[in-house]
């Protein structure tokens, strides 16, 4: 592939999707295994389709980048890491991650084997990016969320590393690693690849019937714009969709960066082979709101008939002769035949069995061998360029060149396709851990405002949000009365980084030393200003190795993951302290386009088919939906107690009066009338482990 193209980058469930992906002109393909993927429900690849995924993909100069992309528990890492060496022995180009905790094993493992930052990393601001690729990560996958404006900041403040961007398919309305919605409702669990995609159902907010329901990103007419910003990979969504639609957007993004433009009777394939209502570029082109809006509908469906998905597969039933060779060819009386061929990167020689007779009739002319030679229609490759040394009198058959050329092209595929040799080396993941066991019971609240409870000057931290504690003077006051006040950043800061890093900034210079941060840009910034920087929920923490990571980062305390129940919490070896969620209205999605676009209200509610209402609150750039019902731990027979810290988020009761009673509740635990305790008791959905 051409360094100064953007790479065209096409999702892969199964071999059929590959095929069409390869043929289509994709430089690369992205594809799952059985377990550990954000697809799980594809059809994925095992070992040896794996091996076969990469062996046909090589031969033909195509990557092959493999997702393990999903929240790993303490019991499954040594799995997650067998599936590491087996995707290395199979020689892939790339592993695209999101559990920080792997990392690690994966540089001590396979130490030269690119790492890519998975999307579900939520990484979205220039700080964030500058962090993974200071801890090793060659290319960043950039949440959707992103404008062209935010992209090109971000290539300019960190241009070390590579950017992934999505240019086409399924928009989900939460920012990706963030959203809990699926896990809490069903234990299906979106981290872990088992979104039942409760978004696309309806959901009411003001005259919004499908709220949660985004139309498909459609920005492929931007290729080239991204390409000349220096971005590295145009990104196509689907994995879990049938191959006419992989063939038919991959023949869309590569007319887009060829032409400059689709073609008509391409573009009318895309929309019709799948589509939400037609396409949206809002987030791109920074223009968020009501249009963005979309569901699939009975005209949708119906489109995608038989006669399109006929029409696609032709466009794709021939082998694609993508590589380029040359071939060099003897033929003298005497000797035996001779053929070398050259790809630019490997060199083979084949030779005949028998050598070459003198012609009774007919010669054989140079003409003659380069039209039999060249016959490599069933192949990958094409014959750029044809150079003979051939007796005046050698007699050779047809099947003779035909045989001389099976024979050198596949030595030649057999040369393609290990590009790595990857070193595997064997380690003992027990010992990467200390049995270091950290208890803390430290009791610590989220709030949004400065008005606080008396009931809560007991506790350890209060920690407010950053837009919240614009007042120096009343900070001043309340920490003067006895509160320990901290600050909590924003779960998402779209464009907004530079506002929060200054006020952050301030607050420290005005005495404020603990920051609760929820992705990997806070915690940058919070280590940049020196602040004593603890894990939120939102960074996701499950394993024990994710927070041997925290620790060696600098973190000092971390909020597991609210995915992790209380048997996998029990697991975690605790090297710093850790905390859970005790009570609050646990946020279900972070939004950067509110369920009513531009006009949606400052606080307001979602509605779905049972009449239940969700709080949504708009932030300063994003969105938060709560849940229903409030989450409190169990609190009889609680495994837990004075081992862990307890957080308590105060983030949509924002009275005194709201907060005072429900702590009194919760410590004359008394029952409230409505309540979940989330997945602490029945956990999130398992993988099933081949």
């Amino acid at each position: 592939m051409n360094r100064n193209l953007i790479e065209i980058l096409a999702p892969a469930g199964g071999m059929d999707s590959v095929i069409a992906a390869v043929r289509s002109g994709a430089d690369a393909v992205y594809v799952g295994a059985k377990a550990f993927s954000a697809r799980a429900s594809a059809h994925n690849f095992d070992e040896n389709e794996l091996r076969e995924c990469v062996r046909y993909c090589h031969q033909r100069g195509v990557k092959v980048h493999l997702a393990l992309n999903t929240l790993i528990f303490d019991d499954e890492m040594a799995d997650a890491l067998k599936l590491v060496k087996t995707a290395a022995k199979a020689d892939i180009d790339a592993l695209i991650i999101q559990d920080l905790g792997l990392v690690s094993l994966v540089k001590k493992t396979v130490p030269d084997l690119p790492l890519h930052a998975s999307t579900q990393l939520s990484v979205h601001t220039p700080y964030g990016v500058r962090a993974l690729y200071e801890m090793g990560f060659e290319r960043v996958v950039l949440s959707r969320e992103l404008s062209l404006e935010e992209i090109r900041e971000i290539r300019e403040f960190c241009p070390e590393v590579e950017l992934e961007v999505f240019v086409h398919g399924a928009l989900c309305m939460c920012v990706s690693g963030q959203c809990y919605f699926s896990a809490m409702l069903g234990g299906r669990s979106a981290n872990r690849g088992m979104c039942a995609q409760p978004c696309r159902l309806p959901m009411k907010y003001g005259d919004n019937d499908h709220a949660l329901s985004l139309k498909d990103n459609g920005s492929l007419q931007y290729l080239r714009e991204l390409q000349e910003m220096g971005i590295a990979s145009a990104k196509i969504e689907g994995r879990m969709k049938r191959p006419e639609y992989v063939a038919a957007a991959t023949k869309a993004a590569c007319e887009a960066r060829d032409l400059g433009f689709i073609t008509e009777p391409t573009a009318e394939k895309l929309r019709s082979v799948f589509s939400r209502t037609g396409f949206t570029d809002g987030y791109l082109r920074g223009e968020i709101g009501e249009k963005m809006f979309g569901f699939r509908q009975k005209s949708d469906v119906v489109s995608a008939n038989s006669q399109l998905l006929k029409e696609i597969r032709a466009g794709y039933k021939d082998e694609a002769q993508r590589v380029p060779v040359r071939f060099e060819f003897s033929a003298v009386t005497g000797e035996v035949m001779e053929l070398t061929v050259d790809d630019g990167e490997h060199r083979v020689r084949v030779n005949s069995e028998k050598a070459v007779e003198k012609a009774l009739h007919v010669a054989l002319s140079e003409d003659r061998a380069k039209q039999s030679l060249s016959k490599t229609g069933n192949t990958p490759y094409k014959v750029t360029k044809f150079t003979a040394a051939i007796s005046p009198d050698a007699a050779v058959s047809a099947a003779e060149l035909n045989a001389l050329r099976r024979k050198a092209l596949e030595q030649l595929g057999e040369k393609r396709e290990i590009c790595h040799n990857y070193e595997i080396k064997e380690i003992d993941i027990e010992k990467e851990l200390s049995d270091e066991n950290q208890v803390s019971d430290q009791k610590r609240a989220v709030v949004r405002t400065f008005e606080l409870p008396e009931s809560m000057r007991d506790f350890d931290m209060i920690f407010v949000d950053v837009f919240g504690l614009d007042d120096l003077d009343k900070l001043k006051e309340i920490r003067k009365n006895g509160f320990a006040v901290g600050v909590e950043a924003p779960r998402a800061t779209f464009g907004n980084e530079k506002k929060v890093f200054e006020r952050l900034k301030t607050l420290k210079e005005n005495g404020v030393r603990d920051l609760l941060a929820h992705n990997i840009g806070a915690v940058y910034m919070g280590k940049a200003l020196g602040f004593h920087v603890h894990a939120g929920f939102g960074m996701n923490i499950a394993n024990s190795y994710t927070l041997k990571w925290a620790k060696e980062y600098g973190i000092e305390s971390a909020v597991l993951s609210v995915e992790a129940d209380l048997d996998h919490i029990e697991m975690i070896k605790k090297c710093i302290p850790v905390g859970i969620v005790r009570y609050g209205y646990l946020p279900l999605m972070i939004t950067r386009n509110a369920p009513a676009g531009e006009s949606c209200k400052n606080k307001g509610y979602l509605q779905d088919r049972k009449n239940e209402r969700f709080p949504v609150v708009r932030r300063e750039g994003y969105s938060e939906i709560y849940n229903c019902v409030p989450l409190l731990m169990p609190q009889k027979d609680y495994p837990l107690d004075r081992k862990v810290m307890g957080d308590f988020l105060f983030t949509v009761e924002n009275s005194v009066d709201n907060m005072e009673n429900t702590m009194r509740k919760i410590q004359e635990n008394s029952d409230f009338e409505r309540k979940t305790h989330g997945l602490y008791l029945r956990g999130v959905k398992k993988f099933i482990i081949c």
